[in-house]
């Protein structure tokens, strides 16, 4: 009764219709994945007049359809009606490699002016940031998937020089740290948009990321729902805060590649709650 956790929740799902903003797709899938578990004969229907990070809900209705719950969905995702009475059963299958993680050594190349291969990644995959290789590419690194017989390799060569490019990242907020340190060394102005969830992550990743890139030597100018940076200029390495945020961490220590001088990142420990060991494969000095 004062609005604090523990939060103490009572069912059975009586299913109806309710309608809900969706400023992160967490949202919706944690709906979606419960109401099929309603008791049989029971409707649920969710209307959801705003919804970001798209591409996650249509992971969670990948798995739903593997599944066998019966649903529908409008196209464009506002509306969905599912019938309760399923039941979860074990499946089996390859788990993807993830498309937000393989982003920095990605954007690792790009910076550096490397070449970077990639494994277990799938082009068909349905995961979002599987975009930001797109987003490389419009700013001028050669992108190349080539399918091996043990499964498919993904490269990134970086250009002589890369180009300020204007990106949508509605779909792939996760990827705002990541092109941010990335637009740092195009020529050019980038700007990163309609992205207003960024600021609901581990961080607000906009303000963070304008802030700890500036002590860098960065040009950004925040918008509501992104970044717009000038690129092109030197940065200096200089100690920076991670903030607890592990692709804050990573951004930030990407950016120190191709910074003058040394570059510390606190908190950089946080790395390793999606990628352990990325920071060593850097190179970088890890300090208690």
């Amino acid at each position: 009764n004062n609005g604090c956790a523990p939060i103490i929740i009572q069912g059975p799902w009586k299913g109806g219709r309710v309608s809900i903003e969706c400023p992160t797709s967490q949202y919706l899938s944690a709906l979606l994945i419960a109401a099929p578990l309603a008791e049989e004969n029971t409707i649920t229907e969710i209307e959801v007049p705003l919804l970001n990070e798209q591409p996650y809900v249509e992971m969670t209705l990948a798995y739903l359809d593997a599944q066998g719950v019966h649903y529908e969905a409008n196209a464009d995702r506002s509306f969905f009606r599912i019938w309760g009475g399923a039941s979860y059963k074990p499946i089996g299958g390859t788990v993807p490699g993830d498309f937000s993680s393989a982003a920095f050594p990605a954007c690792a190349a790009a910076i550096s002016g490397g070449t970077v291969t990639l494994l277990g990644l799938n082009p068909d995959d349905t995961q979002g940031d599987k975009a930001l290789f797109e987003y490389l590419s419009r700013m001028g690194c050669r992108v190349e998937w080539r399918h091996q017989v043990d499964g498919w390799t993904l490269s990134v060569a970086a250009p002589k020089e890369l180009r300020g490019q204007t990106l949508d990242l509605n779909a792939t907020p996760d990827a705002l740290p990541a092109m941010a340190a990335t637009a740092c060394f195009a020529a050019g102005t980038t700007r990163l948009i309609n992205v207003p969830n960024a600021r609901i992550k581990e961080t607000d990743r906009i303000a963070v990321m304008a802030q700890e890139l500036g002590k860098l030597g960065a040009h950004s100018t925040e918008l509501p729902d992104g970044l717009v940076i000038e690129g092109g200029k030197v940065l200096t390495g200089t100690a920076v805060q991670g903030h607890d945020d592990h692709r804050v961490v990573m951004a930030l220590a990407i950016a120190g590649l191709a910074c003058q001088g040394t570059t510390t990142v606190d908190t950089a420990e946080a790395a390793a709650v999606t990628y352990p060991g990325f920071l060593e494969l850097l190179g970088a000095d890890m300090i208690e």
